[in-house]
C-alpha cells in the first residue's frame, strides 16, 4: 500500500472514530438538506417523514379504514342451508352490484357466507397479537338478502342482525327464497313479517296487482301485469302489520289445490314495513335468472334499496286487505 493510501486510510479511521464518539455522546450529525420542496434522500414525494406511520395508520398497527362517502350495501347470497340451489342468485348479484355502480348511490359488497353478519370485531392472530381484519355489520347501511333455509348462523349473529335493523335503523331488502330462511329463529320471521308456506302452483304465469302505486318501488310498474315466476305463499302474515305493495290475482289459478292455505286474492308478493327503527322490504320475485334481467324488476329493486337506505321516503302504515 502506498504512503498516500495509508494517509487517507488513517484519516478515514480518525473521522469514523470521531463520529462514533459524537454519536455515543448524543450529538446528532446533521445531514445535508435537500433543496426546498424536495423530499430527503431515500424518501419519495408525498411520503410521511421517516419513522412516522402513513396517514390513517397508527404506529405499529395496520391501516385504519376510512368510512366511504357512499352508502354501503352487503349483498348476502347464500344457498348452503339445504333445499334446491337457485342459479338465479348469480344473476341477482350481478344486477344489484351493477345498480349500485351505475347510479353511484351505493357500493355493494358481495358475500356468499355469513362471516360479516356480526357486530363483533373480527380479528386474526399474527405475531402473538390480535389484528382487526375484514368488516362487520357496523360498516354497512343495508343488507340485500337472497338466502335459503337454515343457513349456518349463530344465535349471537342473529341477535346482531336483528339489532342492525331494529336498533341501528339500517335497511333489510329480501328476495325470493329469503322467506324460507332461518325458521329456527322466530325473531327473523317477525322482522320479515312472514314465514314461508310453499308455492302451491310452482312456477306459474299469473296476474299481479300493484296495491300501493305511491311507494317508490312500484312507480315503474303498471297497475296490473302478467308475471311468470315461482309465486310464494306466506304464513304468519297480516295485512294489519305490513304495507302490502304487490298482490297476486288468484283468478284463473287452481284455488282447490290442497297446498293452498290462503283465500282468494290474499297472496301478497311484496310488502314494506318498519321493524323498530329500520326499514324492511320483501319481494318473492326472482326464481329465474331472466327475472333479474328485466328493466322493470331492476327498477323495483333499485327503488327498494334506496328506500331501505333512507334515500327516499314513503308511507308504510299497514292497511287492511281490500274488500272483494
Amino acid at each position: 500500500m502506498s504512503r498516500s493510501h495509508r494517509s487517507r486510510s488513517s484519516a478515514y479511521s480518525v473521522l469514523a472514530a470521531a463520529a462514533l464518539c459524537l454519536a455515543m455522546a448524543g450529538v446528532v450529525i446533521a445531514q445535508a438538506q435537500p433543496p426546498q420542496g424536495q423530499p430527503p434522500q431515500g424518501q419519495r414525494a408525498g411520503a410521511p417523514p421517516q419513522g412516522q406511520p402513513p396517514q390513517g395508520q397508527r404506529a405499529g398497527g395496520p391501516p385504519q379504514r376510512q368510512r366511504p362517502t357512499r352508502k354501503q350495501v352487503l349483498f348476502w347470497g347464500e344457498m348452503t342451508g339445504g333445499g334446491g340451489y337457485h342459479d338465479s342468485v348469480n344473476a341477482a348479484m350481478v344486477a344489484i352490484y351493477k345498480l349500485g355502480k351505475d347510479t353511484g348511490l351505493f357500493d355493494v359488497t358481495i358475500r356468499t357466507d355469513s362471516q360479516l353478519v356480526t357486530k363483533q370485531k373480527l380479528t386474526v392472530n399474527a405475531d402473538g397479537r390480535d389484528w382487526p381484519v375484514g368488516r362487520n355489520l357496523d360498516d354497512f347501511d343495508a343488507i340485500f338478502f337472497y338466502g335459503m333455509r337454515e343457513l349456518p348462523l349463530t344465535q349471537q349473529q342473529m341477535t346482531d342482525l336483528i339489532s342492525f335493523v331494529k336498533d341501528d335503523g339500517k335497511g333489510f331488502v329480501a328476495a325470493h327464497t329469503a322467506d324460507t330462511a332461518f325458521q329456527r329463529f322466530p325473531e327473523f320471521g317477525e322482522m320479515m313479517g312472514s314465514t314461508y308456506d310453499g308455492h302451491p302452483w310452482n312456477r306459474v304465469k299469473a296476474q299481479v296487482a300493484v296495491v300501493d302505486p305511491a311507494f317508490p318501488a312500484m312507480k315503474g310498474l303498471p297497475a296490473t301485469f302478467d308475471f311468470e315466476d315461482e309465486m310464494y305463499q306466506v304464513k304468519d302474515f297480516s295485512w294489519e302489520k305490513s304495507r302490502v305493495l304487490l298482490n297476486l290475482n288468484t283468478a284463473g289459478l287452481d284455488m282447490k289445490n290442497p297446498n293452498v292455505h290462503r283465500g282468494e286474492n290474499d297472496f301478497p308478493q311484496a310488502w314494506a314495513r318498519m321493524h323498530g327503527n329500520g326499514r324492511v322490504f320483501v319481494c318473492g320475485f326472482g326464481h329465474d335468472a331472466t327475472v333479474w334481467e328485466r328493466p322493470d324488476v331492476q327498477t323495483m329493486w333499485l327503488e327498494a334499496i334506496k328506500w331501505a337506505l333512507k334515500l327516499t321516503d314513503a308511507d308504510v302504515t299497514p292497511r287492511p286487505m281490500p274488500k272483494k
